[in-house]
């Protein structure tokens, strides 16, 4: 397999760029994710629960 595994896909890199583009994603990859309740909250459900809502919802109301 002599396939690269990184492709520079427009213009010349040097092998020393090749490289320091290389150490950078591996560090990256192998760094250790934030915890996550000291970023975010519970994620919010992105649809709404129809238990919750009312029964009927006028045609012209904003809502």
């Amino acid at each position: 397999m002599n396939t690269p595994d990184i492709r520079v896909e427009k213009g010349h890199a040097e092998p020393e760029e090749v490289a320091a583009i290389t150490a950078i994603l591996l560090a990256r990859a192998a760094a250790q994710p934030a915890s996550p309740d000291q970023h975010r909250p519970h994620p919010r459900a992105g649809w709404r629960r129809l238990e919750r809502e009312g029964g009927f919802r006028a045609p012209h109301s904003w809502h």
